[in-house]
């Protein structure tokens, strides 16, 4: 058997707000860890499409980023864009 080679392998401590929102059009359940890994910026899963992004505010400005990291509708990108604000400015 071969010896593992690991890049990494850290253990953290992190901060994470679990929130749930409804938007205009659908709920968000959302987990949103904050750690010093990132760079500032925030560990942003979605459970219920397990879908998940490392977002900043330049993220959040950034065209058709949460529409793309969540598969989402610009109106519901906008919904969760509008909370996001609020969490991590």
């Amino acid at each position: 058997m071969s010896e593992r080679f690991y890049l990494y392998d850290d253990t953290v401590d992190t901060k994470t707000r679990f929130v749930s929102f409804l938007g205009e059009r659908q709920r968000f359940d959302l987990a949103i860890i904050e750690t010093d890994r990132f760079y500032g910026k925030y560990l942003v899963l979605d459970l219920q499409s397990n879908r998940f992004a490392i977002i900043g505010q330049d993220d959040l400005e950034e065209p058709g980023y949460l529409e793309n990291a969540y598969r989402l509708s610009e109106e519901d990108a906008n919904d969760l864009r509008s909370f996001l604000y609020e969490c991590i400015s």
